[in-house]
């Protein structure tokens, strides 16, 4: 049996002390009450379940109405969404736990039909890149469509999405949370501004590394302002493609835009690498690179093993790694680790929509 030493100790972030660096990544489970986007009351068993992770990381999100790009995607952005989630919040802190809100907005990743007024969303310029979101039918049951293709966002827009960030990150602080978490990976609208892909403007939004950044730089600001830095991570996803948003794999440009991160003091960057997606893994040179530019915690994310994750960690390139999947499978996954126990097998039918079964029903080792 391999001995994980690394992985199970424990780690200081933002001043809070978490009890292992094996993570709960933030996964979307499509499980939400519409049309109040409220979450579901199962997912207070469902987070409690995994308070055995050093950090829950719990699902991305939506910051405003016009942020949605999936049916069944929770909401943060009034008291009846902020009050669902202090239950939940508290079942885990009740059990040990800390969590984490990982906070959102699509931009292209949407659907005319999830939109307020039935309109186009909202990217950083009208490029249709072919990516499929999630719906319900008439029956509840999760279909895939074509996402609807997107409006460049106005100066105005920008602006209001700034200000739901913030205010998402005020109703996160008096939910309980331990933190949030900005989106900037995976192809969503922050990383649509970031990525010359799906950026062609020519105000101050768009063109240089300065301007593709300003969004994001801007929504950070506002978050720490609306509680500090020591409550807010970052995850980006710096090389490779992400819903049809290309990247690419320009290493100078990715390292300036973590500079540029760590100005602000963050307690967390979370990289969300691109080999899990069939995207070339990051070098040694390149971890290297990032571990120079960044001077806080930093957390992997992509196809991780226990083994993986322990040399990474303890050749200081990675400071925690979040799991994704093998959490979705394993409610007592850090314990499992620990152990060196056997891991469930996966049921990907059941990872997006529906009800307990494949999403709290999950065995636990004992």
């Amino acid at each position: 049996m391999t001995t994980y030493t690394k992985v199970l100790e424990p780690i200081n972030m933002g001043g809070q002390q978490f009890k292992n660096r094996i993570f709960m990544a933030p996964l979307t489970r499509l499980r939400a009450i519409e049309p109040s986007d409220m979450p579901n009351i199962l997912a207070t068993e469902y987070y409690s379940q995994r308070a055995g992770a050093g950090l829950v990381i719990a699902e991305a999100t939506q910051v405003s109405a016009q942020a949605k790009g999936y049916a069944g995607a929770p909401g943060l952005h009034n008291e009846e969404q902020m009050a669902a989630w202090k239950v939940i919040v508290d079942a885990v802190h009740a059990k040990g736990g800390k969590i984490v809100v990982q906070l959102w907005h699509t931009g292209l990743v949407s659907h005319n039909s999830l939109q307020p007024e039935g309109l186009a969303p909202i990217s950083a310029s009208a490029i249709k890149v072919g990516v499929r979101t999630s719906l319900r039918d008439g029956l509840g049951h999760p279909i895939r469509v074509d996402s609807t293709t997107p409006r460049a966002a106005s100066i105005e827009e920008i602006q209001q999405v700034v200000a739901d960030f913030a205010q998402a990150t005020r109703y996160a602080k008096q939910a309980g949370f331990d933190g949030i978490e900005i989106h900037a990976a995976h192809g969503y609208l922050l990383h649509q501004f970031w990525a010359e892909h799906t950026n062609q403007r020519t105000d101050n939004y768009g063109g240089s590394c300065d301007n593709r950044a300003r969004l994001m730089l801007e929504v950070i600001e506002a978050c720490v302002k609306a509680w500090d830095k020591d409550h807010v991570g970052i995850r980006i996803s710096p090389l490779g493609s992400f819903n049809n948003v290309d990247g690419g794999y320009n290493e100078e440009e990715a390292v300036w835009l973590i500079e540029q991160i760590n100005k602000h003091g963050l307690m967390y960057l979370h990289l969300s690498e691109p080999d899990w997606a069939g995207g070339q893994p990051y070098s040694t040179e390149f971890r290297q690179k990032i571990r120079q530019a960044f001077d806080n915690s930093i957390i992997a994310a992509g196809g991780y093993t226990p083994e993986k994750a322990e040399k990474l960690i303890s050749e200081g390139l990675i400071d925690a790694v979040a799991f994704g999947r093998d959490y979705i499978a394993n409610p007592d996954l850090a314990q499992r680790i620990a152990k060196g126990a056997a891991l469930n097998e996966q049921r990907p039918q059941s990872f997006y929509g529906g009800g307990a079964v494949g999403y709290i029903d999950y065995p636990f080792m004992d």
